[in-house]
């Protein structure tokens, strides 16, 4: 059995040894590229959280979110598709938690598709007596499909790099006999600000023509990049 198990890794590796020997006796070039892009995100995360404590224990969290859920639909939001509850158990000591004081406190995640929605969100809450507004995070929902529209662009780039580095010698590049994606999954890093807080903005006077507030988010930068050898011919 020990003499079968030997001969099966000797015949193997001698098998990759004359893979590696077939390709490096190949006359190749290798290449590199990176192609990438800026992209508006079009899925923003704020985070709601309703506090007795804010209003000096004289609104209930049952008054806020009313006063939220009236809000939220007035500015045309769909409060089944984009308002959710959070588990407020991470935030409950940062926020609510002083000494023996403990705060009656609710806290939602609300999904918005621009800066524009975000800012009359954030500016009609503040009218509601609501101002702890929070930026969670913001993403591109089409990422998965410009990364790879991305990669094929980078091995499209890494290809004319080899053509103008053999024509000029007389050379042709042939087929790719190597490709390696080296594109990262960091995407939506830009985006994140978790420790932004939009609160104290003056409330509105009556009959004032509402006038949106000049938010702009990051872009979100994506990137593609590619190793590949070319046969030379």
């Amino acid at each position: 059995m020990k003499k079968q198990s030997l001969l099966f890794f000797t015949l193997f590796s001698t098998a990759l040894f004359a893979q590696e020997k077939n390709f490096i006796d190949q006359p190749f070039i290798e290449t590199a590229a990176k192609v990438d892009t800026l992209v508006s995100p079009d899925r923003i995360y704020l985070t709601i959280i309703l506090s007795e404590k804010d209003s000096k224990n004289k609104i209930s969290v049952e008054e806020l979110e009313n006063k939220m859920a009236s809000k939220l639909t007035s500015l045309g939001i769909d409060l089944k598709k984009q308002l959710s509850m959070q588990d407020l158990a991470s935030n409950f000591k940062k926020y609510f938690l002083k000494q023996q004081d403990i705060v009656k406190a609710k806290s939602y995640s609300l999904l918005v598709y621009d800066a524009q929605t975000a800012s009359k969100v954030i500016v009609g809450l503040e009218n509601e007596s609501i101002s702890n507004v929070y930026l969670d995070r913001t993403e591109y929902s089409k990422l998965e499909e410009l990364k790879l529209d991305l990669k094929s662009k980078a091995i499209l780039k890494a290809k004319t790099i080899a053509k103008a580095m053999t024509e000029p010698i007389g050379q042709k590049v042939g087929s790719a006999i190597y490709i390696s994606d080296h594109t990262t999954s960091n995407y939506g890093l830009a985006g994140a600000a978790p420790g932004i807080v939009v609160r104290g903005m003056s409330k509105m006077k009556v009959n004032e023509t509402y006038q949106p507030l000049d938010i702009e988010f990051d872009k979100i930068n994506v990137e593609a990049s590619v190793n590949a050898k070319f046969k030379i011919e």
